[in-house]
């Protein structure tokens, strides 16, 4: 299961919205076969692991290790179970169910009622760690989020607007906090989930490309938070680089529970993570409405004195490390 959950790395973030799964065929204590979820639309795991296996007698006489059950539905492509059971694999292993209301149990019920054997449950907290966007996608009925921010070491995230003047010469480009490793971090980041969203002023004074071009992958959707519609059309977030969404007054209330809204919106719309970058109203709304899975804070090496307050979270962090001149703290939301 341990090489299961190894090789199911390999499938992020190109499987989503589908989780990405590892599996292993094992016959007399040997590997004879393995694979991992393709690109969306692609075969899943146990496809691949048993496309891989030369002598396709043995598996009849053989184990599966999968990291998460095998889906029963139609969907882009056929039920993983159906193949299963038409190999008669006897001892299939499973890392946790599957919560999405198309399986959820029915995969293992079919292999079951084929009267072949499973079991549930074996390194059930990692495999769930792993499809953590999937699985909060399905349960919460929300995307997956991550706060991101970077803080002086005094704890402001943006100079005051005189400073700031002085030292950019009226430019609208970012302030930058952190050193280029930790940008860099962040592009790869970004290349990991479905969406980056920010707020209006994010996007007036910095005017962001929200892409990953120090990074390689694919670039996120934009989600920006324009309640008046104020944002230029000649701004980088209307670049072709990847869509863009503008949620106006139109779209969601801006007097009530917004973070609570734009979730649900997302929700709606398929998208199973968002990576928040935004100013600190945009970050301390969905702090105060409880609405965050992940927070990243890279603390830079400088003190700025005076400026924007970095956003005010009561939690401990889990991971902190050095990047650089730079520490960075993730936080994780335990509610």
């Amino acid at each position: 299961m341990r090489r299961s959950l190894e090789l199911a790395k390999n499938g992020l973030p190109a499987a989503m919205p589908n989780p990405s799964v590892g599996a292993v065929i094992v016959y007399q204590d040997r590997i004879i076969g393995e694979g991992y979820t393709a690109a969306y639309g692609g075969p899943h795991a146990e496809v691949n692991a048993i496309r891989a296996v030369k002598d396709q007698s043995l598996l009849s006489k053989a184990t599966l290790y999968v990291s998460l059950e095998p889906c029963s539905h139609f969907g882009k492509t056929p039920p993983c179970c159906d193949l299963i059971i038409k190999h008669k694999i006897p001892t299939i292993v499973i890392g946790t169910i599957d919560t999405n209301s198309k399986v959820s149990g029915t995969g293992i019920q079919k292999i079951i009622d084929a009267e072949q054997t499973v079991h549930v449950g074996v390194l059930e907290k990692e495999c769930l760690e792993l499809n953590r966007r999937f699985f909060t996608f399905h349960n919460k009925k929300r995307p997956y989020i991550i706060l991101k921010w970077a803080e002086s070491r005094d704890g402001f995230i943006a100079p005051t607007e005189q400073f700031r003047k002085n030292l950019m010469h009226h430019k609208r480009e970012p302030f930058w906090i952190s050193n280029v490793f930790s940008r860099q971090l962040v592009h790869k980041w970004r290349s990991e989930e479905q969406a980056i969203l920010v707020g209006t002023k994010t996007v007036i004074d910095d005017n962001p490309k929200l892409d990953v071009r120090d990074w390689t992958g694919k670039n996120p959707i934009k989600i920006v938070l324009d309640q008046h519609n104020r944002i230029p059309k000649e701004n980088y977030i209307f670049e072709n680089t990847s869509k863009t969404i503008v949620l106006t007054a139109n779209e969601i209330d801006y007097s009530n529970k917004v973070a609570k809204q734009v979730a649900d919106f997302l929700f709606d719309n398929e998208i199973q993570s968002v990576i928040i970058e935004g100013g600190r109203q945009t970050l301390q709304t969905f702090i105060d409405e409880n609405l965050w899975d992940e927070a990243r804070v890279f603390r830079g090496a400088a003190c700025l004195e005076n400026g924007v307050k970095a956003p005010e979270l009561h939690s401990n962090w889990v991971v902190k490390k050095a990047v650089a001149t730079d520490e960075l703290l993730i936080f994780r939301n335990h509610d």
